[in-house]
């Protein structure tokens, strides 16, 4: 199992990475869309609609997606800056107020409220991938890179001291030791990144360049916190659903959201919070 997540990871990571710094984007955007479609389609598995229901969201997203992508292009009329705000406020709501309450009452809405979750996951991620690669593919590389140490930093602080479990019915593996170990791993991910940034010109030093650093830093914690949200939040759909994992399109590792779980509630949270003054988006 460990070699197949490796050998996957390795034939996906230059592919991405590539597009990340060289696609223009409209490429990017329409790379990006295609993940979102998958994401929308693995989500539709688990709100325990009907056959129809299921057709019909996989339709509804798809039209959802293209007018985004479309009004991105401005090929249709409206304010892609606008509509981007908006999906990021909904997002930021959402994983900070509605997922955490979903959570901590163990409720499992109705299949209709469950598939308008899924846009709220989905959407959002695609507005912020796109605006924060047009801004920097640095800024986004260095945002997804906070949850991959966040994400580590938990595990081997989970497995050397975990004791007290964060939420065994959702995720057994996942305990409050793991999540202090990822909260310090992002607090000494974010001062090198501050160091980096007061050391050399980079796209950012805008964010963590003078006062700002420690601003930066805490919001940094905040985001770790969130991917935690993201992650039990997708784990408790998959538990309400019977699925092990989201998919089985990549070997190894499940399916796109089991990847981009913690992403979808960190980055529009990260887009909306650098639009406000933390470096501008």
């Amino acid at each position: 199992m460990l070699l197949t997540r490796v050998i996957t990871a390795l034939a996906i990571l230059p592919v991405v990475l590539g597009m990340l710094f060289y696609a223009s984007p409209a490429v990017w955007g329409l790379f990006m869309l295609a993940i979102a479609l998958v994401a929308c389609w693995e989500w539709s598995r688990m709100c325990s609609l009907s056959g129809t229901g299921q057709a019909a969201y996989l339709v509804a997203s798809g039209a959802v997606g293209a007018f985004l992508w479309l009004l991105y292009l401005r090929l249709v009329p409206g304010n892609f800056v606008a509509m981007a705000m908006t999906g990021f406020i909904i997002a930021t709501v959402f994983w900070v107020v509605g997922a955490p309450y979903w959570l901590a009452n163990k409720l499992r809405p109705s299949p209709s409220m469950c598939a308008v979750a899924g846009w709220i996951v989905a959407w959002p991620a695609w507005l912020a991938f796109v605006v924060l690669r047009d801004t920097s593919p640095w800024i986004l590389l260095a945002l997804a890179a906070l949850v991959w140490v966040a994400d580590i930093a938990a595990y081997f602080a989970g497995k050397r001291f975990g004791r007290r479990k964060l939420a065994p019915a959702v995720s057994p593996g996942k305990s409050w030791e793991g999540v202090y170990g990822g909260l310090a791993g992002v607090v000494v991910y974010g001062a090198v990144l501050s160091w980096i940034a007061h050391a050399y010109p980079t796209p950012l030093s805008s964010i963590f360049g003078g006062p700002l650093g420690i601003a930066a830093i805490a919001c940094m914690l905040v985001l770790a916190g969130l991917s935690v949200v993201g992650d039990l939040f997708e784990s408790w759909m998959k538990r309400g659903a019977g699925l092990k994992d989201s998919s089985s399109l990549l070997p190894g590792h499940g399916g796109i959201l089991d990847r981009i779980d913690a992403l979808t509630s960190t980055l529009p949270v990260a887009a909306f919070a650098l639009s406000l003054g933390l470096g501008g988006v």
